[in-house]
């Protein structure tokens, strides 16, 4: 028995794979879970994709909860030397996922807590504090000392920049 991809599936998967992998690799902080995080969330939409209202709402669901669980925690981004990378390991899952999903993915507020199951309150609360850890651990200060872009705009660079 053989069957075919729906066209129409595969172009959704190669015009989003790329992205969503470099978000989940911020993440997960390791290549081969953010693969197989991508490769899980892409699979199971494989199977309801004529059902499916939201498929980007979906996956993302998908893809990123699994990292807020703390019984699969592992060292994120292990053996690196880059500053955006050793400032992201320094936070905990919650605080690197709501992060990079506010900063990178340019998310609000309220959409990460819609993807995350979270309320608005934790998510935001996530990200002050993440944001705070992060310029610290980049050497930007706490982000009350005054105003600097440089901690946002490295972590842009490592992200990819404005790519979508």
């Amino acid at each position: 028995m053989h069957e075919t991809v729906d066209p129409d599936f595969a172009s959704y998967v190669d015009a989003r794979q790329g992205r969503w992998l470099r978000t989940a690799y911020l993440v997960y902080g390791d290549p081969e879970r953010a693969e197989d995080a991508l490769m899980h969330a892409f699979t199971r939409l494989a199977l309801r994709w004529t059902r499916v209202d939201d498929p980007d709402a979906f996956v993302q669901r998908l893809l990123y909860q699994p990292a807020l669980n703390r019984w699969s925690r592992v060292t994120a981004f292990p053996d690196e030397d880059d500053p955006v990378k050793l400032a992201l390991a320094e936070l905990t899952p919650a605080q690197r996922t709501v992060f990079v999903l506010l900063h990178l993915e340019e998310l609000t507020e309220f959409e990460v807590a819609d993807m995350l199951n979270m309320s608005h309150q934790t998510v935001h609360g996530h990200g002050m504090s993440a944001f705070s850890r992060f310029r610290t651990a980049l050497g930007g200060g706490d982000w009350r000392d005054g105003p600097s872009d440089s901690a946002h705009d490295r972590a842009r660079d490592i992200g990819g920049g404005d790519q979508r």
